[in-house]
């Protein structure tokens, strides 16, 4: 075996000197990094001052805590201030995190989502409000939707539409008659995991939402064909039941796995790649305008032919853009229904309230539930 050369004396010492000034600069750099670290905190909490006033005229004021289009002129601010490195979904993340504890500081909220803990609206929550605000887990979307009502919670987060499984029935079914506001949207990146504490072999049956099986549905026909599929409320329920019977498995999220102390057996299991879900924010109080809205309607028409044609007209004529619509029964009459639509713009916007004024004449019912900042981007 070859001997390695020695180095010279010389170059043991160009080495050391080179060593030496590599070990100053970075020394240099980090102690730039700490005299930023101590401007950062200082101008973040000279920020809260002014946050710990905002508060006070809110509350005098009777004004929401909670402002959508506040937090859009801010994000969009950010985002247009930002020249790199960093990306401006890294920015948005912490001015995210920066808004939850300016909301612990006017006055704590408290945000409902389908619970128990672990589920995916958990994980949109969390990723939309932050870590310095309450959270609360409720039974099923109804429940979401009463609390909101109530005062019990400040806001609630529902999911409305999936992009592989369609409009999340529940929550649809839940606006009629209900007195809130969708006030924002959020959209997240969903993976969905199958969650267990046996090995696959020994699975019998996995649990999870109907929606989910949906998503998972050519996975699960050639993978767990024999598998007894059982649905239930939320994907952290189906992660609860998993911890705590022989044989059952969950299909959910990787919080769920951590929480409830499950393996992920299977990772990414969903059948389509780019799978995302998207959830309203729902409020006692509307949302202002900021310029790049849309708005939800829920409406029935009126019974004579042609009636739903009428009113689709009637909202392209006022250049009214439709961008997503569904349907649910109305349960009051046979084969009559109520229509979900999804609109660009928001409902005080001059053209919108003269479409929304004739489309009246060709509904039975028409309810704005809410005009809303339009998310750009997963959160």
């Amino acid at each position: 075996m070859a001997k390695r050369p020695k180095k010279s004396v010389a170059g043991k010492c160009a080495a050391a000197a080179e060593a030496a000034v590599s070990a100053q600069r970075l020394a240099e750099m980090r102690h730039r990094i700490d005299e930023l670290d101590r401007q950062i905190v200082e101008v973040l909490n000279s920020r809260a001052n002014v946050v710990v006033e905002v508060g006070k005229l809110k509350r005098a004021d009777g004004k929401p805590i909670y402002a959508p289009d506040r937090e859009h002129v801010v994000l969009s601010r950010v985002a247009r201030l930002n020249h790199g490195p960093l990306p401006s979904r890294t920015l948005a993340a912490i001015y995210r995190e920066l808004m939850s504890g300016s909301f612990a500081l006017e006055r704590p909220q408290r945000i409902g989502y389908l619970g128990p803990e672990g589920s995916f609206s958990n994980m949109a929550a969390q990723r939309k409000f932050g870590s310095s605000v309450e959270y609360r887990p409720l039974a099923d979307i109804r429940a979401v939707f009463e609390e909101v009502a109530r005062g019990h919670c400040d806001l609630g987060i529902v999911p409305i539409e999936n992009s592989v499984g369609g409009g999340v029935i529940d929550t649809m079914d839940s606006f009629i008659g209900a007195h809130v506001y969708v006030c924002g949207e959020v959209i997240l990146e969903v993976h969905h995991n199958l969650l267990a504490n046996c090995p696959a072999g020994r699975i019998k049956a996995v649990a999870s939402k109907p929606e989910v099986f949906a998503q998972c549905r050519n996975w699960l026909s050639t993978s767990f064909q024999q598998a007894e599929l059982v649905p239930v409320a939320s994907t952290s329920r189906a992660a609860e039941m998993a911890a705590s019977h022989k044989g059952m498995a969950a299909i959910g999220s990787t919080l769920a796995a951590e929480l409830y102390e499950l393996k992920v057996i299977f990772a990414n299991i969903e059948d389509t790649a780019n799978n995302m879900t998207r959830f309203f924010v729902i409020s006692t109080a509307p949302a202002k305008r900021t310029g790049t809205d849309k708005t939800s309607l829920v409406f029935t028409t009126a019974h004579r032919a042609g009636a739903l044609v009428a009113v689709l007209n009637v909202l392209a004529k006022h250049g009214v853009n439709l961008t997503n619509i569904d349907t649910r029964p109305s349960k009051r009459r046979n084969w009559e229904y109520y229509f979900f639509v999804d609109a660009e713009g928001h409902c005080e916007d001059e053209h919108f309230t003269k479409a929304l004024a004739a489309a009246r004449d060709h509904c039975g019912e028409l309810h704005v539930l809410g005009s809303f900042p339009r998310a750009s981007e997963p959160v």
